[in-house]
């Protein structure tokens, strides 16, 4: 329950870190990490955790290269196929709710290789 959790945090993670203009070198672990408070609200909805909103804003700030951002980007799409439950209207929403503005589409059809 735990890795499917943070597999699906990974996916959310990695679209809202896109937005960052700099960063170091930026892990699957950085993203699941950051945004694993995340997990039961992507899958249930709610009151966004403080905690949540945190990692959000964390892993925003944490992605800072071109790198760093198409990799969040990819592990957020690999836990999300890899996890079941994720909301995608929720996850849409999250980085809005969290004070994160991201100028782009928090989606699956996003391709992580176009991100700059």
């Amino acid at each position: 329950m735990a890795r499917m959790m943070m597999k699906a945090l990974c996916i959310m993670v990695a679209f809202m870190v896109v937005v960052a203009p700099y960063a170091e070198a930026l892990s699957c672990s950085d993203v699941v990490s950051k945004l694993s408070p995340c997990i039961n609200y992507l899958q249930n909805g709610g009151s966004v955790p403080t905690a949540c909103c945190n990692g959000v804003k964390g892993l925003n700030a944490a992605a800072k290269s071109t790198a760093d951002k198409k990799t969040a980007c990819g592990c957020m799409k690999n836990a999300y196929h890899s996890m079941s439950g994720i909301k995608a209207d929720i996850a849409l929403g999250l980085p809005k709710k969290c004070g994160v503005n991201i100028p782009y589409k928090i989606s699956m059809s996003t391709n992580c290789n176009n991100i700059k």
